[in-house]
């Protein structure tokens, strides 16, 4: 098997998964589409030289019964990341890994020959067609390069590897296993920046929404109107009904009493 392929243990079983996902609420594959199934990181993108940067490595769990028992996520070592703090994640235990850096990196506080090489997460198990999302404090991020590349290897109950360690090639298909990658901007490009990166993950937005107009009530509304409408109609066509009969009789009234005072006096003989 190769470095960056799954046992063909794992490929078979991937083929009923589809299935198996297809009628879940809680699939992964959801709305976001296929690329949701991936190891993925959040935010993707932020700015260079940052502080203190949240970031979510969220790992899918593609087996059709198998669980996820272990998740390794390996640092750069080219461009280090200085002060690297994960995050307690219910049932899960993470282990740090040190090593050399090729190159020592000026820090606030001296030069660092080490840094975070690995991070490994055991102990947990993530149901198949559900994810994990696992955090992590990046101390400060490097300003030489234009993106980190986190490659993560997954472990499945049944023994299967997935590697996520490929890249995406330019005019080339998308990579079957694609390593996360954090894309590092210019500073106050509108990425997420140092100063804001721990109120931005903890914090959620608020955004006002846009005044719509509440159908029941403008029904109701409508009703209301029309009903109005329907009784002044009635009521005219009353009034007009009334002038019309009263005119009548004030005519028939006239021409009865035209002939009772134009009818000749008969005068008894004398």
């Amino acid at each position: 098997m190769s470095g960056h392929q799954r046992s063909s243990r794992a490929v078979r079983a991937r083929k009923p998964l589809a299935a198996v996902l297809a009628g879940t609420a809680l699939s992964i594959l959801g709305s976001a589409g296929a690329a949701s199934a991936h190891v993925t990181i959040g935010p993707d993108a932020t700015a260079k030289g940052g502080r203190d940067v949240e970031l979510t490595f969220r790992v899918p769990d593609e087996e059709a019964t198998a669980t996820t028992t272990k998740v390794e996520v390996v640092f750069p070592t080219d461009h280090p990341v200085t002060g690297v703090l994960p995050e307690s994640t219910p049932g899960w235990t993470v282990a740090v890994t040190n090593s050399t850096l090729p190159k020592p990196v000026t820090a606030d506080d001296g030069t660092v020959s080490q840094a975070v090489s690995k991070l490994t997460w055991t102990g947990g198990a993530t149901a198949p067609g559900q994810y994990q999302g696992f955090r992590v404090m990046l101390g400060k991020l490097p300003d030489d390069t234009n993106q980190l590349v986190f490659k993560a290897v997954q472990t499945y109950s049944n023994g299967d590897v997935v590697r996520w360690i490929d890249l995406a090639q330019p005019s080339q298909p998308a990579p079957e296993h694609p390593a996360p990658v954090l894309v590092l901007t210019a500073p106050g490009s509108g990425s997420q920046t140092s100063d804001t990166a721990d109120t931005a993950a903890s914090t959620p937005s608020v955004t006002a929404a846009p005044v719509t107009p509440n159908s029941a009530s403008s029904d109701t509304t409508a009703r209301t109107l029309g009903t109005a409408g329907i009784v002044v109609g009635v009521a005219g066509l009353a009034v007009g009904a009334f002038g019309v009969s009263r005119a009548r009789r004030k005519s028939s009234d006239s021409t009865s009493g035209a002939t009772s005072t134009s009818a000749p006096t008969s005068t008894p003989p004398g």
